[in-house]
């Protein structure tokens, strides 16, 4: 596996290695060894899977209470996936990193404690899958507007077209959501 830094610090980019021949391909999609390495939990909570359409875009979600860091990956299709530095005294405070994942491409992203999380469903349809180090928590559930001005994130989706849920479209701007110390 292939740990690469981001434009955020503590944000990674994993890249596995995939063996592909006529019959299809196999990957390492974790190696708990090789994560602690990197310096990734151990310990995983919870292990979740969403199946989305073309155009569903999830987030910006986050957890106040019971904060998680997330390895999120892409068995079917592609996304556009984005973290966002909600860590107040951080140097990148409200800035994002978008990177394309795909089953084809094998990437996963590790976003720690302190960032919001989203993704665009690039192809007809996408099965994401991703482990958390916390529970889920109702209570401590926060969510960003995904097309915030002030975020300015670039989604190759108009707003029209993105297929949000009622949720994500009534999201907290981020000037006045709740963030991370």
């Amino acid at each position: 596996m292939k740990f690469e830094e981001t434009t955020l610090p503590g944000v990674l980019v994993i890249t596995p290695r995939i063996f592909a021949d006529s019959r299809g391909y196999f990957l390492e999609t974790y190696n708990q060894r090789l994560m602690a390495e990197a310096g990734l939990p151990s310990a995983w909570l919870q292990d979740n899977s969403s199946f989305s359409k073309k155009n569903v875009l999830r987030g910006i979600h986050y957890q106040a209470i019971q904060p998680q860091g997330k390895l999120v990956r892409v068995s079917q299709g592609a996304v556009l996936d984005v973290a966002v530095d909600l860590r107040r005294t951080s140097p990148t405070f409200g800035q994002h990193l978008a990177v394309e994942l795909s089953a084809e491409n094998g990437k996963m992203l590790w976003i720690p404690i302190g960032f919001g999380h989203a993704y665009l469903v690039l192809s007809d349809v996408a099965g994401f899958a991703y482990k958390v180090t916390d529970y889920y928590s109702p209570a401590g559930e926060r969510t960003i507007l995904w097309n915030d001005p002030d975020l300015a994130i670039p989604w190759p989706v108009s707003p029209q077209e993105a297929i949000v849920s009622d949720k994500d479209a009534a999201g907290a701007r981020f000037k006045d959501a709740e963030v991370f110390a």
